[in-house]
Protein backbone atom coordinates (compact mmCIF):
# COMPACT_ATOMS: atom_id res chain seq x y z
CA UNK A 1 0.00 0.00 0.00
CA UNK A 2 1.17 3.28 -0.82
CA UNK A 3 0.65 6.67 0.12
CA UNK A 4 0.00 9.68 -2.26
CA UNK A 5 0.19 13.27 -0.74
CA UNK A 6 -0.78 14.92 -3.58
CA UNK A 7 -1.29 18.63 -4.66
CA UNK A 8 -1.55 20.91 -7.18
CA UNK A 9 -1.18 20.95 -11.15
CA UNK A 10 -0.98 17.97 -13.64
CA UNK A 11 2.14 16.09 -12.25
CA UNK A 12 -0.27 14.26 -9.53
CA UNK A 13 -2.90 12.87 -12.55
CA UNK A 14 0.28 11.42 -14.44
CA UNK A 15 1.36 9.86 -11.43
CA UNK A 16 -2.10 8.51 -10.02
CA UNK A 17 -2.93 7.38 -13.62
CA UNK A 18 0.28 4.88 -14.07
CA UNK A 19 0.00 3.56 -10.20
CA UNK A 20 -3.72 2.91 -11.13
CA UNK A 21 -2.90 1.21 -14.41
CA UNK A 22 -0.12 -0.93 -12.78
CA UNK A 23 -2.53 -2.19 -10.46
CA UNK A 24 -0.54 -0.85 -7.43
CA UNK A 25 -2.72 -0.09 -4.00
CA UNK A 26 -2.73 3.22 -2.86
CA UNK A 27 -4.64 6.02 -1.15
CA UNK A 28 -4.48 9.85 -1.62
CA UNK A 29 -3.86 12.84 1.14
CA UNK A 30 -5.16 15.25 -1.25
CA UNK A 31 -3.71 18.55 -0.10
CA UNK A 32 -5.11 20.35 -3.09
CA UNK A 33 -7.10 23.66 -2.37
CA UNK A 34 -10.10 22.64 -3.24
CA UNK A 35 -10.30 18.77 -2.90
CA UNK A 36 -9.41 17.99 -6.37
CA UNK A 37 -9.65 14.06 -5.93
CA UNK A 38 -12.84 14.40 -4.42
CA UNK A 39 -14.05 11.48 -6.16
CA UNK A 40 -11.78 9.10 -5.70
CA UNK A 41 -12.88 6.68 -3.35
CA UNK A 42 -9.57 6.16 -2.16
CA UNK A 43 -9.13 9.55 -1.29
CA UNK A 44 -8.87 11.52 2.06
CA UNK A 45 -8.97 15.69 2.12
CA UNK A 46 -7.31 16.35 4.85
CA UNK A 47 -5.27 20.16 5.93
CA UNK A 48 -1.68 19.44 6.71
CA UNK A 49 -2.67 20.66 9.99
CA UNK A 50 -4.20 18.34 10.80
CA UNK A 51 -1.25 15.59 11.53
CA UNK A 52 -2.83 13.49 13.80
CA UNK A 53 -5.90 12.92 11.14
CA UNK A 54 -3.26 12.37 8.55
CA UNK A 55 -0.85 9.77 10.94
CA UNK A 56 -4.45 8.00 11.98
CA UNK A 57 -5.29 7.28 8.07
CA UNK A 58 -1.48 6.09 7.39
CA UNK A 59 -1.40 3.65 10.53
CA UNK A 60 -4.58 2.30 9.68
CA UNK A 61 -3.80 1.47 5.54
CA UNK A 62 -0.87 -0.01 7.48
CA UNK A 63 1.13 2.26 5.15
CA UNK A 64 4.83 2.87 5.58
CA UNK A 65 6.31 4.30 1.73
CA UNK A 66 4.89 7.69 0.61
CA UNK A 67 4.96 10.21 -2.77
CA UNK A 68 4.84 13.94 -2.49
CA UNK A 69 3.88 14.79 -6.26
CA UNK A 70 2.34 17.77 -7.62
CA UNK A 71 2.93 21.88 -5.72
CA UNK A 72 1.64 21.91 -2.02
CA UNK A 73 0.31 25.83 -1.96
CA UNK A 74 1.72 27.64 1.52
CA UNK A 75 -0.69 27.55 4.47
CA UNK A 76 -2.30 30.71 5.55
CA UNK A 77 -1.31 29.07 9.58
CA UNK A 78 -3.56 31.40 11.10
CA UNK A 79 -6.32 29.83 8.96
CA UNK A 80 -5.87 26.56 9.68
CA UNK A 81 -7.58 23.76 11.59
CA UNK A 82 -5.13 22.04 14.51
CA UNK A 83 -5.62 18.66 15.91
CA UNK A 84 -3.56 17.98 18.99
CA UNK A 85 -0.12 16.41 16.42
CA UNK A 86 -0.72 19.66 14.58
CA UNK A 87 -0.09 21.97 17.63
CA UNK A 88 3.47 20.18 18.49
CA UNK A 89 4.26 20.11 14.66
CA UNK A 90 2.98 23.53 13.17
CA UNK A 91 5.82 25.68 14.74
CA UNK A 92 8.24 23.75 12.55
CA UNK A 93 6.24 24.64 9.66
CA UNK A 94 6.15 28.07 10.45
CA UNK A 95 9.87 28.59 10.98
CA UNK A 96 10.05 26.68 7.45
CA UNK A 97 7.51 28.68 5.96
CA UNK A 98 9.48 31.76 5.63
CA UNK A 99 12.63 29.86 3.75
CA UNK A 100 10.10 28.64 1.15
CA UNK A 101 8.03 25.94 -0.23
CA UNK A 102 11.00 23.37 -0.51
CA UNK A 103 11.97 24.18 3.37
CA UNK A 104 8.22 23.24 4.44
CA UNK A 105 8.51 19.63 2.02
CA UNK A 106 11.62 19.19 3.90
CA UNK A 107 10.08 19.65 7.31
CA UNK A 108 7.21 17.86 6.42
CA UNK A 109 9.41 14.70 5.42
CA UNK A 110 11.19 14.59 8.73
CA UNK A 111 8.13 14.58 10.56
CA UNK A 112 7.01 11.52 9.00
CA UNK A 113 10.29 10.00 8.95
CA UNK A 114 9.95 10.45 12.94
CA UNK A 115 6.51 8.26 12.79
CA UNK A 116 8.72 5.78 10.71
CA UNK A 117 6.96 7.04 7.00
CA UNK A 118 9.37 6.79 4.35
CA UNK A 119 8.99 9.15 1.34
CA UNK A 120 10.05 7.77 -1.61
CA UNK A 121 11.30 9.56 -5.02
CA UNK A 122 7.90 10.63 -7.08
CA UNK A 123 9.04 9.05 -10.03
CA UNK A 124 9.00 5.60 -8.49
CA UNK A 125 6.55 4.29 -10.53
CA UNK A 126 6.68 6.36 -13.44
CA UNK A 127 10.42 6.57 -14.97
CA UNK A 128 9.35 7.00 -18.14
CA UNK A 129 8.54 10.40 -17.05
CA UNK A 130 12.60 11.40 -16.88
CA UNK A 131 14.70 11.30 -19.37
CA UNK A 132 18.46 9.47 -19.63
CA UNK A 133 21.18 11.99 -20.98
CA UNK A 134 21.55 13.21 -24.18
CA UNK A 135 19.69 15.24 -27.28
CA UNK A 136 16.27 14.21 -28.01
CA UNK A 137 15.43 16.32 -30.55
CA UNK A 138 16.67 16.88 -34.60
CA UNK A 139 17.74 20.35 -34.07
CA UNK A 140 21.15 20.01 -31.63
CA UNK A 141 22.32 22.93 -29.72
CA UNK A 142 25.50 24.59 -31.23
CA UNK A 143 29.28 25.57 -29.73
CA UNK A 144 27.79 28.89 -28.78
CA UNK A 145 24.62 27.56 -27.58
CA UNK A 146 26.69 24.90 -25.27
CA UNK A 147 28.47 28.23 -23.80
CA UNK A 148 25.93 30.04 -23.09
CA UNK A 149 24.13 26.88 -21.45
CA UNK A 150 27.42 26.69 -19.30
CA UNK A 151 26.44 30.29 -18.13
CA UNK A 152 22.96 29.39 -17.47
CA UNK A 153 24.03 26.41 -14.87
CA UNK A 154 26.67 28.35 -13.56
CA UNK A 155 24.13 30.76 -12.21
CA UNK A 156 21.72 28.39 -10.92
CA UNK A 157 24.10 26.80 -9.04
CA UNK A 158 24.82 30.19 -6.83
CA UNK A 159 21.19 30.40 -6.29
CA UNK A 160 19.82 29.86 -2.92
CA UNK A 161 18.27 26.47 -2.41
CA UNK A 162 15.78 27.35 -0.36
CA UNK A 163 13.91 29.95 -2.64
CA UNK A 164 11.79 29.14 -6.07
CA UNK A 165 14.25 29.34 -9.18
CA UNK A 166 14.60 26.09 -10.96
CA UNK A 167 14.96 28.09 -14.44
CA UNK A 168 17.16 30.92 -16.16
CA UNK A 169 16.77 32.12 -19.79
CA UNK A 170 19.78 33.19 -20.91
CA UNK A 171 20.63 35.35 -24.67
CA UNK A 172 23.65 36.36 -26.09
CA UNK A 173 25.59 35.14 -22.97
CA UNK A 174 23.31 36.86 -20.53
CA UNK A 175 20.29 35.81 -18.30
CA UNK A 176 17.42 37.88 -19.09
CA UNK A 177 14.78 36.25 -16.73
CA UNK A 178 14.60 34.27 -13.46
CA UNK A 179 12.03 32.06 -12.32
CA UNK A 180 10.20 33.23 -9.11
CA UNK A 181 7.55 31.82 -6.75
CA UNK A 182 4.93 32.18 -9.89
CA UNK A 183 6.90 29.11 -12.14
CA UNK A 184 8.40 28.46 -15.49
CA UNK A 185 5.15 29.72 -17.55
CA UNK A 186 4.99 33.18 -16.20
CA UNK A 187 9.24 33.44 -16.82
CA UNK A 188 8.94 32.59 -20.45
CA UNK A 189 5.56 34.95 -20.88
CA UNK A 190 7.60 37.94 -19.28
CA UNK A 191 9.32 38.42 -22.27
CA UNK A 192 8.31 39.89 -25.84
CA UNK A 193 6.74 37.26 -27.83
CA UNK A 194 9.48 36.95 -30.99
CA UNK A 195 9.66 35.21 -34.48
CA UNK A 196 13.72 35.05 -34.07
CA UNK A 197 14.91 32.04 -31.69
CA UNK A 198 17.72 33.46 -29.46
CA UNK A 199 17.10 31.89 -26.42
CA UNK A 200 17.66 29.16 -24.27
CA UNK A 201 15.70 27.90 -21.04
CA UNK A 202 17.65 25.72 -18.51
CA UNK A 203 15.39 24.50 -15.71
CA UNK A 204 17.45 22.45 -13.53
CA UNK A 205 16.91 21.05 -9.68
CA UNK A 206 18.60 23.54 -7.36
CA UNK A 207 21.73 22.23 -5.51
CA UNK A 208 20.66 20.63 -2.09
CA UNK A 209 16.89 19.75 -3.90
CA UNK A 210 14.66 17.15 -2.18
CA UNK A 211 14.97 15.14 -5.45
CA UNK A 212 12.02 12.71 -3.91
CA UNK A 213 9.40 15.43 -3.78
CA UNK A 214 10.76 18.32 -5.72
CA UNK A 215 11.53 17.35 -9.18
CA UNK A 216 11.23 20.35 -11.70
CA UNK A 217 8.50 19.81 -14.51
CA UNK A 218 8.12 21.01 -17.75
CA UNK A 219 5.38 19.49 -20.74
CA UNK A 220 4.33 20.54 -24.10
CA UNK A 221 3.07 23.84 -23.08
CA UNK A 222 6.53 24.95 -22.10
CA UNK A 223 7.66 24.14 -25.71
CA UNK A 224 4.90 26.18 -26.59
CA UNK A 225 5.46 29.09 -24.85
CA UNK A 226 9.43 28.82 -25.87
CA UNK A 227 8.11 28.88 -29.35
CA UNK A 228 6.11 31.80 -29.11
CA UNK A 229 8.57 33.65 -27.02
CA UNK A 230 11.54 33.60 -28.73
CA UNK A 231 13.31 30.60 -27.33
CA UNK A 232 15.35 28.19 -29.20
CA UNK A 233 15.74 25.25 -26.70
CA UNK A 234 14.87 24.15 -23.50
CA UNK A 235 17.94 21.84 -21.28
CA UNK A 236 17.17 19.94 -18.45
CA UNK A 237 19.06 17.46 -16.02
CA UNK A 238 19.35 13.37 -16.84
CA UNK A 239 16.69 11.32 -14.26
CA UNK A 240 16.03 14.97 -12.55
CA UNK A 241 13.06 16.47 -14.36
CA UNK A 242 9.64 15.45 -15.07
CA UNK A 243 8.67 15.86 -18.71
CA UNK A 244 4.70 15.61 -19.48
CA UNK A 245 3.64 14.40 -22.96
CA UNK A 246 6.97 13.72 -23.75
CA UNK A 247 5.83 11.77 -26.77
CA UNK A 248 4.31 14.84 -27.92
CA UNK A 249 6.46 17.24 -26.86
CA UNK A 250 8.89 16.38 -28.88
CA UNK A 251 7.18 16.28 -32.31
CA UNK A 252 6.34 19.84 -31.31
CA UNK A 253 9.71 20.80 -31.05
CA UNK A 254 11.12 18.97 -34.12
CA UNK A 255 8.32 20.77 -36.03
CA UNK A 256 8.97 23.93 -34.72
CA UNK A 257 12.94 23.80 -35.13
CA UNK A 258 13.26 24.03 -31.03
CA UNK A 259 15.97 21.39 -29.38
CA UNK A 260 15.73 19.18 -25.98
CA UNK A 261 19.30 18.56 -24.65
CA UNK A 262 19.26 16.59 -21.48
CA UNK A 263 22.84 16.83 -19.80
Amino acid sequence: MIGLFLGEKDLPSEILKNIVKKKINYFIIDLTKNNRFKKNKNSFFVNIGKFGQILKILKSKKCNKVIFAGNIIKPKISKLKLDLKGLLYIPRVVKAAKLGDAAILKVLIKILLENNIKVIKLNSFNPELTLKKGIYTKIKPSKVDNREILKGIQTLKKINSYNHTQGVIIRDNKVIAQETKRGTKEMIRSLSKSKNKDGILIKLPKLKQDLRVDLPTIGIDTFKDCNKFGIKGIVVKSNQNIILDKEEAIKYANNNKLFLAVI
